[in-house]
């Protein structure tokens, strides 16, 4: 079953048979398709027609989608087609840019997160965020963990040891490296810095892990075991996830949204959207006639 989540009659946009990208390329509305799968989920996050600019050039066009509660769902598409700027307005670190404008609103647990007077800190502490290449502090493995406890003034050593052991654990990273907690977190391979930054982010214990391509800048082995660690943490975080490798969004993730030139075409779950999308365009791409 797929739900539109905008009727035909109000959204515009070509017929069933109709060429949506095409569309969307000419500028044209394009309504969004969503799963009942999706909509029936308890969802943690949800985007309400969401538009953002980079000055006069729009990036994102009415973005309107729930995220799931526990589960891993992926951002996938051609680059350039808005996934990374969708992902950084979730925890607003496209604040950072000036020329960046919004309309519409995305809510955190029911409440706006661009609400005047929301604590941007704060919601940036409830959603960890993982980029595309490792970024690990100059500073011990021990110490690029508990960042985050150290900032918020955290100066009980048990209690920091403590978070250290039970963030490394969750990364899959404790036993490679519970013997060199003092040693320079540079020295690592790139697979276990990428890991020991999932330690540091869900050290602050989020709500939301956000990643961008977090695997884009690894070999198959290490890509592997973050792949193997991101199913282990679905269902204790809720994972919002960007990447280019199809294979690999068809392993880790519950849903699957395709988004194209800035608009969200279809949403499901992955396993029909790779096996039997609703939409030919969706199909295209994923199979690989398209982009």
């Amino acid at each position: 079953m797929t739900t539109l989540l905008k009727p035909l009659s109000q959204a515009g946009g070509p017929g069933p048979t109709g060429n949506r990208l095409e569309a969307i390329a000419r500028g044209e509305t394009v309504p969004t398709y969503v799963h009942d799968e999706v909509i029936a989920e308890d969802a943690v996050l949800e985007v309400d027609g969401f538009d953002l600019w980079y000055g006069n050039k729009q990036a994102l066009f009415d973005i309107t989608m729930p995220v799931p509660r526990g589960k891993v769902t992926a951002l996938i598409g051609p680059s350039g087609c808005g996934k990374s700027t969708l992902l950084r307005s979730v925890n607003r670190l496209n604040d950072l840019i000036d020329s960046v404008r919004i309309a519409g609103d995305m809510r955190f647990e029911g409440e706006s997160i661009y609400a005047p007077g929301v604590d941007v800190i704060e919601l940036r502490r409830r959603m960890g965020m993982v980029f595309q290449k490792p970024n690990p502090f100059p500073m011990s493995v021990e110490e690029n963990v508990v960042y985050p406890l150290r900032i918020d003034g955290e100066r009980n050593k048990n209690v920091l040891r403590d978070v250290c052991e039970r963030s490394l654990k969750g990364a899959a990273l404790w036993e490679e490296m519970s013997g060199r907690l003092s040693e320079s977190a540079l020295g690592m391979s790139g697979g276990q810095q990428q890991r020991l930054c999932i330690a540091r982010a869900i050290a602050a214990e989020p709500e939301v892990l956000l990643m961008d391509e977090p695997c884009s800048a690894l070999d198959p082995i290490a890509t592997s075991k973050i792949e193997e660690l991101i199913l282990q943490l679905r269902g204790e975080y809720t994972v919002l996830m960007v990447t280019h490798n199809m294979q690999q969004a068809s392993r880790v993730r519950d849903y699957t949204a395709f988004m194209y030139l800035g608009v969200l075409v279809e949403y499901g779950p992955t396993a029909q959207m790779f096996t039997n999308p609703h939409l030919k365009e969706t199909e295209d791409y994923i199979t690989g006639r398209f982009g």
